[in-house]
């Protein structure tokens, strides 16, 4: 069964990846965009500004980013089409969210990815 995985856009791609789709809102630095070897970026759903301003990447700011980032996908438009496109890839084949952030517990992915299966665990119960 395919999954979605997290992986940090710094490591090297392998066909396991499957679709991978870049998570931030700012472009990594020192990755060049051809040898990102994205299959899309999806900026919308990052964390806004403000709040990864706040949280710095900072292990004892990450329940109140996690608290926060939460709403801020759950009040986003865009996040339910960004799950929808992530369930038809995996149809087929695995989902990599990249990151930038050099912690991989305390990140954005983390969240996104929790949020992702907690989504579809919702509309499974709902189609019964």
């Amino acid at each position: 069964m395919n999954e979605i995985k997290m992986k940090r856009i710094y490591e090297v791609s392998s066909p396991d990846d499957g679709y991978r789709i870049l998570i931030d809102r700012l472009w990594p630095r020192g990755i060049k965009k051809e040898a990102a070897s994205l299959d899309g970026w999806a900026r919308t759903i990052a964390p806004s500004s403000e709040l990864r301003s706040s949280f710095a990447h900072k292990p004892e700011r990450f329940e109140e980013f996690r608290k926060s980032y939460r709403g801020e996908l759950d009040r986003n438009p865009e996040a339910a089409a960004f799950v929808q496109s992530c369930e038809d890839e995996l149809l087929s084949c695995n989902v990599t969210l990249l990151y930038a952030a050099k912690n991989e517990t305390y990140n954005n992915a983390v969240v996104l990815s929790e949020w992702i299966r907690q989504h579809q665990e919702r509309v499974r119960e709902i189609k019964g």
